[in-house]
């Protein structure tokens, strides 16, 4: 589309060029005017402003200047057609949202890039959005980024295949990488270029066989999902124990009103001195109402109910739960 507006465009300005030039020339050559008046002549003729000529024509000059008239209605209202189509044109106007865009994302920092907006992508994002992360979207479709790229959705057309295509999302300032893509091959084959982009890039990746788990965790995704392996183990679970699936379908991160929220709390932000303290010192249960049920050792070993004597050290994190009201509490006093 874009090549076939090129082309009319450049058709219209050519037709232009030539009439303008047979216009001076006529009036240079075949009515003796100087070159000065022949492109007073020109351009009041093309225009048809209605100004006098600036002599007398006879009856060569008549024909000429009516042939010119008449050749130049057409091909300027050809031209205006032309151009007036090409700049309101909706791929032109894609072009320009495109470039506010890649503005905005160059000035994201510690953001987080998913590739692929299918129903996995789709959700991620939506997570992500609920969650108030920044994120940038790498879809190769153009009616989908069309369709849903806005303020709050940036998009980056092209195949997250590529190296270009990952820098353009700001995958060397980024945080996190989402694989998203439904083949393990694209997906195996994005976490080999990002890592090798960026070294502390933290990758999660999708899965679609069993086989591809250990491929993308050797390639250096930090962690594999395998959407239709949980599926089916989520529903043989509410077969076996279907009221605490239902209780834990219930825990949020994205706070609605009726639902139990969890979130995570880091070591800087529980103890922004830099003391370590144990759990029992914090006394966060009666500061807001949440419970711990986990934490998460500088090692990335996680204990399920830490016990109240437990010390937290640097580089570690809590996980808590609470109601919407309670994790909102949580979340000002200690400024997450």
């Amino acid at each position: 589309m874009t090549k076939l507006f090129q082309t009319k465009l450049y058709t219209a300005l050519l037709l232009l060029i030539l009439v303008f030039l047979t216009g001076i020339l006529g009036f240079r050559y075949f009515s003796g005017y100087t070159w000065i008046d022949a492109i007073y002549m020109t351009v009041i003729t093309i225009t048809t402003v209605g100004f006098g000529e600036v002599q007398p024509l006879d009856s060569f000059d008549k024909i000429f200047t009516s042939i010119l008239i008449l050749s130049s209605i057409f091909i300027v209202g050809y031209a205006i057609s032309v151009i007036t189509e090409y700049l309101l044109s909706k791929n032109n106007i894609g072009n320009l949202k495109q470039k506010r865009m890649e503005k905005k994302i160059a000035k994201l920092k510690n953001h987080i890039i998913v590739c692929g907006y299918g129903r996995n992508g789709k959700q991620a994002a939506h997570k992500l959005h609920a969650y108030k992360q920044p994120f940038v979207v790498i879809e190769k479709n153009q009616d989908i980024v069309e369709k849903y790229a806005n303020d709050e959705y940036l998009f980056v057309l092209g195949n997250a295949n590529e190296d270009d295509t990952l820098k353009k999302a700001g995958v060397e300032h980024a945080k996190t990488l989402i694989c998203a893509l439904p083949g393990d091959a694209d997906n195996l084959f994005i976490v080999l270029s990002a890592r090798q982009i960026k070294k502390d890039l933290k990758i999660i990746s999708r899965a679609s066989e069993e086989t591809s788990f250990k491929k993308l965790k050797l390639a250096g995704a930090d962690n594999v999902i395998m959407p239709d392996k949980i599926g089916g183990e989520h529903m043989a679970s509410l077969v076996v124990t279907p009221d605490l699936v239902e209780f834990l379908d219930n825990l949020s991160v994205s706070g609605d009103d009726d639902s139990i929220n969890v979130e995570q709390i880091p070591f800087r932000n529980i103890c922004p001195s830099g003391e370590e303290k144990a759990i029992s010192e914090l006394d966060i249960r009666k500061r807001t109402g949440c419970s711990i049920i986990g934490y998460k050792t500088p090692d990335g070993e996680y204990i399920v109910n830490p016990e109240p004597s437990t010390v937290i050290k640097q580089r570690s994190k809590l996980i808590l739960l609470g109601r919407p009201l309670q994790i909102e509490k949580l979340k000002q006093l200690y400024h997450i």
